[in-house]
């Protein structure tokens, strides 16, 4: 398989930036992900690494070696597609047999790899029908089953799974990852679900117009943010992010998000990372709803809020809280993950506070975190 190096790649089209002098190293074996909302620059950065797009500026290397120059073939990579467009007349078995014979393989090995393949994904019984008599996700097999056949270097996948429905999406992210463990090939994929992204990759890369924010393992973009984009947008609920005061009174380091809302910070680390940062002053506030914490029962240093709306999911509900009104007097909104066996109705008090050590604080003008 193969290692995979973008260094400082620029792609334009027109006025439009698209990729703006990004920078990857992909070890081998690895499963990467490219994750980011549409025209962030992921399909772009996937096809000029296929060789479909030539890049601006900058360069690719496959194992150390720069591929610029190479032809998609040249490269061996397989591109699976968002729309897996099969040949109608010919079956399944053909379908997937098919870009083996222009490498001159034998009957035999050809039989030999489909029958491997489809036995890996489950679609032997599918071998003898045509694409018209496939289900969504019996496509989505075949397809992948046919890149699968050719053993590439370098798999690069463009949002294989999203017009599937909700089921067999989860049913293909499980599918993929385990093939690619069976396999041990090095795939770049690209999606803009999160979902995908934290339970599929080793390593993540959030981008935004053409521009990478974060490179990480999906726990540690999801735990540590750099800036408010990636807070904002990893997570599902997403974030609460709040303007708040930082006073510092004492020893004491206390944060403001209302006049009735206030919060001492007492995690070392944090308290430490302010003071050498911020000090007295405006930031953005961060906590993700699951480090909201809510009882109907009296907690130290809780504040009792009413209850704005609720959300139940079934394993969880989502509760939002009344925390202030902002400067157009509409309510401020903070959301908390509560156990579903808790009884929630529109009106209530509830009492909150947050965990201690899960808070995040972000620099209000650069939106970096501190």
């Amino acid at each position: 398989m193969a290692s995979v190096k973008l260094e400082n790649l620029t792609k334009r089209f027109d006025d439009v930036i698209a990729l703006d002098g990004i920078n990857l190293d992909i070890v081998d074996h690895e499963f990467f992900v490219l994750l980011g909302q549409t025209g962030a620059g992921k399909t772009t950065a996937l096809r000029c690494v296929a060789g479909l797009e030539r890049a601006d500026g900058g360069a690719i290397f496959f194992d150390g070696q720069q591929v610029d120059e190479y032809t998609p073939a040249e490269r061996d990579v397989a591109f699976v597609f968002q729309s897996h467009i099969l040949y109608p007349h010919l079956t399944v078995y053909e379908n997937m047999a098919f870009p083996l014979h222009p490498r001159k393989l034998s009957a035999d090995e050809i039989d030999a790899r489909v029958r491997e393949i489809a036995a890996m994904l489950h679609i032997e019984p599918l071998l003898g029908r045509k694409p018209s008599q496939l289900s969504g996700g019996e496509t989505q097999r075949v397809g992948l089953g046919r890149a699968m056949v050719r053993r590439p270097k370098l798999f690069l996948m463009d949002e294989p799974i999203s017009n599937l429905d909700a089921k067999l999406r989860s049913e293909m992210r499980a599918e993929i990852k385990w093939r690619q463990r069976q396999l041990g090939t090095t795939m770049l994929y690209v999606t803009h679900d999160q979902i995908e992204a934290m339970s599929m990759a080793d390593r993540v890369a959030v981008l935004e117009a053409g521009r990478i924010h974060q490179i990480g393992t999906p726990m540690d973009i999801y735990n540590s943010p750099v800036n408010l984009f990636v807070a904002g947008f990893i997570g599902n609920p997403s974030m609460n992010l709040l303007p708040c005061d930082l006073v510092a009174d004492r020893d004491r380091l206390t944060g403001r998000l209302t006049r009735n809302v206030q919060f001492g910070i007492t995690d070392a680390a944090i308290v430490h990372g302010l003071s050498e940062s911020a000090g007295n002053g405006r930031v953005v506030f961060g906590v993700r709803p699951e480090d909201v914490i809510v009882s109907q029962q009296a907690m130290p240093d809780a504040i009792a809020l009413e209850v704005y709306g609720f959300e139940p999911l079934g394993a969880e509900t989502i509760v939002e809280l009344i925390i202030g009104k902002n400067e157009k007097s509409a309510n401020l909104i903070l959301r908390a993950s509560a156990p579903a066996t808790l009884n929630v109705n529109i009106g209530q008090t509830l009492n909150m506070k947050f965990v201690p050590d899960r808070l995040h604080f972000f620099n209000q003008e650069t939106g970096e975190a501190i």
